[in-house]
């Protein structure tokens, strides 16, 4: 008979899976995890006896190329993340890979999960996901798929019908190519929010979902010393009309705010007047994810 797995068991399967992949997979165009804080706290929960359990899930991506002669061009991405009772429960994986079309990738996912969930309960799972990706996910490109389904309807509307702030910290924020792409980008996307220029650096952006996962992607390949979503908020639009996105905005544009300290350093912002500004708009419990402390 089995005994239930303690909170902390699965957390230290998760760190040594977490080290497997990183071994076998060295190079950030492989394996990246995109939540450095979540990792953190995980391996501080399992390290020391009076740790908390974390507050986020460790997320990460794993790309990958199939074998397939003709699809050399091709790479999935598999965004995934493991939920505090994983191995016990499933993986949260979604496949993508701009060759798909939606209705490809809902029925990809889909099949993925059952046979997860047919072949994977309680153990490990990471690399027989990987490898299913690896063996199967290119023959989903050329299946042409009855748009009569009524769950592929129901499911690509879904899609786009969520509105997403993802709260982006970086070590710093000085180039100013980079500043430049980051206003141009977001404006492209019809995305709002803000960029604190700076040490630390600050960038929020938010609108659709598919326009923010586009805009972090584009972000994350552009060299920085450390860079990562501190926090990101999902929101279900019922509509998913123009008005129904702009009701959830609490930017009208994105700008760049430069907070000046005054002082020798010019280049450290005022936190105070950033905490000000995020207390207006409504956001201040953003600043104690950034910070650890309460703002004044």
């Amino acid at each position: 008979e089995t005994t239930e797995m303690t909170n902390r068991e699965e957390a230290e399967i998760q760190i040594s899976e977490l080290d497997l992949l990183s071994s076998m997979f060295p190079y950030e165009e492989e394996f990246i995890v995109t939540d450095q804080v979540a990792l953190a706290e995980l391996k501080d929960y399992v390290e020391n006896e009076s740790a908390e359990m974390p507050s986020s899930k460790v997320q990460f991506i794993l790309n990958v190329k199939p074998e397939v002669s003709n699809a050399s061009m091709v790479e999935f991405a598999m965004a995934c993340a493991l939920p505090f009772k994983y191995p016990t429960v499933l993986p949260e994986i979604t496949v993508r890979s701009s060759l798909l079309s939606r209705a490809q990738q809902i029925h990809l996912n889909s099949d993925l999960k059952t046979y997860l969930t047919e072949n994977c309960s309680g153990e490990p799972c990471m690399l027989s996901a990987r490898e299913w990706v690896k063996g199967h996910a290119a023959a989903y490109i050329d299946k042409e798929l009855s748009s009569s389904s009524v769950t592929t309807s129901n499911a690509t509307q879904s899609e786009d019908t969520t509105f997403t702030r993802l709260w982006i910290y970086s070590h710093h924020i000085y180039n100013k190519q980079k500043r430049k792409n980051i206003i141009e980008w977001a404006k492209e996307l019809s995305l709002s929010g803000f960029c604190m220029p700076g040490k630390p650096g600050v960038v929020c952006v938010e609108g659709l979902q598919s326009s923010c996962e586009e805009f972090w992607s584009r972000v994350r390949k552009l060299t920085w010393k450390r860079i990562l979503i501190r926090h990101r908020e999902d929101v279900s639009l019922e509509g998913g009309g123009h008005a129904e996105i702009q009701k959830h905005r609490k930017f009208s544009t994105l700008e760049e705010k430069c907070f000046d300290a005054h002082g020798a350093r010019g280049n450290h912002m005022d936190l105070g007047q950033l905490y000000r500004f995020l207390e207006e708009k409504g956001c201040a419990d953003i600043f104690q994810m950034y910070f650890g402390v309460e703002g004044h």
